[in-house]
């Protein structure tokens, strides 16, 4: 492994199958979400961005954020298993949300699967909390 420090940078073409296999290794795919048409989609709009985090020519971090207009949200945090407790979850979050921030939101938001419950101590630990709301939703196309 190389010394180099984490380079954090907007995804980019040729990126997409390190990202899938980030995404697999740290467990957040699922059935219901196709994670290259998730990157497709974040990467053709110009309120969203996939950032990954590179340390030599390794990907072991990505971040996508992106706005509906009012408020920030982060989906995909993932660092390589390999590389945890080194910052670099930190480092991604906080480049999410300086983007957010040059965009205009004063809030930022993420969901945290209920069996995802180990993740949660990571985020109060960086100042978020649980929102009184519920989050519903509806397939607008058919679900995989």
């Amino acid at each position: 492994m190389t010394d180099a420090p984490l380079a954090v940078r907007p995804a980019a073409d040729g990126d997409e199958a390190a990202v899938v296999a980030l995404w697999h290794a740290a467990g957040l795919v699922v059935p219901w979400n196709d994670p290259l048409a998730d990157i497709a989609l974040c990467r053709s709009k110009a309120n969203a961005v996939l950032l990954v985090g590179t340390r030599g020519d390794r990907l072991i971090a990505s971040a996508m954020t992106g706005h509906d207009g009012h408020r920030g949200w982060i989906y995909y945090l993932a660092v390589d298993p390999a590389h945890r407790g080194a910052g670099y979850g930190r480092r991604m979050v906080a480049e999410a949300e300086d983007w957010l921030r040059r965009s205009g939101m004063p809030k930022v938001q993420l969901m945290v699967r209920d069996t995802n419950g180990a993740v949660r101590g990571f985020y109060e630990a960086l100042g978020y909390a649980p929102s009184p709301v519920t989050v519903m939703q509806k397939w607008l196309a058919d679900r995989p």
